[in-house]
């Protein structure tokens, strides 16, 4: 898939996630649970992916790409953990300062994607003028 295949993909992910979160507030509580688990079941399908995707591109990605993926995942486990735990509170107090940190998490993950997607493109536009370098490179070569 070319990189403009896969920044497209992206696109529509966040366009995807975007029109089910807006969606959410009108919902009963019983579909927004389902959503959830079937929101975190496709996340994890997804983690499970980049992992097989990393092993599988060792080599041919840089280093640190293997050793972020690997950080993400521990990151991942233990928000999840985090917010397991959460769900096990009954008192007023504590559900509405869960629900406050939910939401802090939720807008900080926005911002991290918000990040990864800047990152993504430049990595885009450096891999276009390496290949245009390497091209250059090439040509000269053959002359």
């Amino acid at each position: 898939m070319a990189l403009s295949d896969q920044l497209t993909r992206l696109a529509a992910r966040a366009k995807e996630a975007e029109d089910r979160t807006a969606s959410a507030q009108d919902k009963a509580k019983a579909d927004l649970e389902q959503d959830v688990e079937a929101a975190r079941s496709s996340a994890q399908a997804q983690a499970d992916a980049l992992r097989e995707s990393a092993a599988a591109s060792k080599g041919k990605i840089s280093e640190w790409w293997n050793d972020l993926e690997e950080r993400w995942n521990k990151a991942v486990a233990d928000i999840r953990e985090k917010i397991d735990s959460r769900k096990e509170e009954i008192d007023l107090d504590e559900a509405q300062a869960n629900a406050e940190t939910a939401e802090g998490d939720a807008s900080f993950a926005i911002d991290y994607a918000y990040a990864a997607i800047e990152e993504a493109e430049y990595a885009v536009l450096d891999a276009a003028l390496a290949r245009k370098e390497a091209d250059e490179l090439a040509a000269s070569s053959s002359a």
